[in-house]
This record gives C-alpha cells, structure tokens and sequence, in this order.
C-alpha cells in the first residue's frame, strides 16, 4: 500500500459567504463518462459544480503537463489549486460563461444569468478535464473533498479520443513535452521503455497509453484514499443503470442524487468495434491489454465482452469488492 504523505493542517475556505466543505470532484480519463456524474451532481440540490473555469485550467493543465514542479512543493501547489477554486466557484453572469460548453449545457441559467442560486450552495464540486493528474495536491488543497472516478474500456475511450481534434492536438510536434518532461503521467509515459516506444506509436496507440496511465494513477489513488473518500465507477454500469448509479452516487456524497441522464448518442458500448481498424486494436492490445484486463475488460477482438464490477487494480484495500449485477460499490 503506498502511503500519503503527511498532510498540511486544515485551511477554511470562504466562497460566497460560505465554508468549503466536502467538495466533490470528479476524475477519469478523457471521454471516460466524467460528463454523466457532472451533470447528476450539477443539477442537484445546494450543489455548485463547475467544468473548465480559466482559473482551474490554467492550473491544471500546468501542474499535469509538468508533473516537475509539483515536486517538494506540494503545499504550495495545493496553494495554488485552491485560489484557483476560490476564483472558479464565484457565482456570477460572467463565470458562467467561462465554463466548457458542457457545462453550461447542464443547467438552464436564471434570469440574473448564473446557474444556481448563490443562496442555495452548500456544497462545492468540478469535473473540469486533467483533473486525475493534480489529485494529490486536491487531497492537500482539500482534506475532506470526496473524489469519484470513472473508468471506462480503453478501446472505447481511445475511438472517441481519435475522433476528437482536442485531444489529438496534445500529440503533435512540439506540444507533447515527452523528451524534457520524465516520467509523464498526462501521456502515460512512465519508463524509458514506453519513453522510447513513443515516437513509434500512431495515434491510436498514443490514446491507449494515455489511458492506461490514468488507469494506473486511479489504481495508486485508490491504494491511497478510504471508501470513505474515493469511489470508483464504471461507464457501461452507469450508462446500463442509471438509477442505481444515481443511488450510490447519492449514498456516497451524502446528498440527494435524482437521476444520471444518459444520452442516447452514449447508450452504446460497442461501437469500437466498428470505429477502429484491426491493426488499432492490435496496437492498443500492445499497448493497454494487461490492463484492460486487470480493470476487466477482457475481451480479445472478436471475443464476446465481459464487463465486471470494478475490482483488480480498483479493488477496495480490504480485497476485490461484491457487488449484485449493476451495482456501483465504493470499490
């Protein structure tokens, strides 16, 4: 078990007039379902969530991209991430507008402008992208926050990636910082080998690698966090029941959940099969397989899938987690 480090002592928050408690934030590889927990969380009661507020991306990305210069500075890297907050959870006309269109598509605004009721906030929460790579400094930043993951079949998150001129740009020449930024966990380069494997790799296997290292840093984070703290969920569970997902979701932070929405462009799990080329799924194979096994997706081309509960790498510290079918445990 790896152990966290000693945490800094306990800072108060104020934002709107209110004490930051429990925040929740939610993290998981790119196209990986973060935006179904965002929108349950967002639309229920007293809660305040947020997606891609500049004050957080901007730390963000900088704190993922250069794993670095969070070394020996956690506190202040927690510094920063919670100034960042401070700024991204002010209610008001002109910060809604500055979150990631998927967030403003979550809520309707009020006629003042803003999504929620500054009046109604009780609660704190983001889903803004990266967010896996800064948790050590969240956990810092906030001793008490609840984290909820959400893992999804690599093949899947690695068709959707392809298919997403965003997340293909970090890949080109000049924005992947490979060469002078070792080990990279926002690539999933890890150790020479797969530091020397990069170049070679086309885009499909590039998105694997991606995903296999949010994979491994889920599965450090779990080793690290209590069920009290952190929860695991998995797409197609999610999308399969959507109210048992929204109950334990509920049960987790401690706050009515209603429902999770799920889209019906987001209903089907399988579609990449059709999406990528036998060769892409050879070249993820290489890359990922050991670990979609391990996460349970275990399924070789042209073999029938199986989606367990999420046990293996997400297993609870006290073994492999029971779940009834569909059941979403905190793993």
């Amino acid at each position: 078990m790896t152990a966290m480090p000693p945490r800094p002592r306990p800072f108060i928050l104020v934002v709107n007039g209110r004490k930051v408690r429990q925040p929740v934030f939610v993290f998981g590889a790119p196209h990986s379902g973060t935006d179904l927990i965002m929108r349950a969380l967002k639309r229920a009661p007293e809660f305040h969530v947020t997606v891609g507020q500049p004050s957080v991306l901007n730390v963000v990305f900088a704190l993922a991209r250069t794993p670095s210069i969070q070394q020996g500075r956690g506190e202040a890297a927690a510094t920063v991430l919670r100034d960042a907050f401070a700024q991204a959870w002010q209610v008001a006309p002109h910060a809604c507008m500055t979150c990631l269109p998927e967030c403003q598509q979550a809520t309707v605004r009020s006629l003042a402008g803003t999504c929620v009721d500054e009046r109604d906030i009780r609660r704190y929460g983001d889903a803004s992208p990266a967010l896996i790579y800064c948790a050590d400094a969240l956990v810092d930043a906030f001793p008490d926050a609840r984290f909820v993951q959400i893992v999804r079949d690599g093949r899947a998150v690695s068709a959707a990636m392809l298919s997403d001129p965003d997340e293909l740009a970090w890949f080109r020449r000049g924005v992947a910082n490979v060469e002078n930024e070792f080990p990279n966990p926002f690539y999933g380069i890890e150790t020479e080998v797969d530091r020397a494997a990069w170049p070679t790799l086309s885009a499909a296997g590039r998105c694997a690698m991606r995903w296999r290292g949010s994979v491994h840093k889920m599965a450090r984070l779990r080793n690290a966090l209590g069920a009290d703290q952190l929860t695991t969920f998995r797409y197609e569970q999610v999308i399969l029941e959507p109210r048992a997902a929204a109950t334990s979701l509920s049960e987790f932070v401690e706050a009515k959940v209603a429902a999770i929405d799920v889209p019906h462009n987001m209903r089907e799990t399988g579609a990449w099969r059709r999406l990528l080329s036998p060769a892409q799924l050879a070249e993820i194979e290489k890359v990922a397989g050991q670990q979609l096994r391990r996460v349970g997706y275990g399924d070789l081309p042209g073999q029938t899938a199986r989606v367990s509960p999420c046990v293996g790498m997400f297993a609870s510290r006290g073994g492999p987690s029971s779940t009834r079918p569909g059941s979403m445990a905190h793993d």
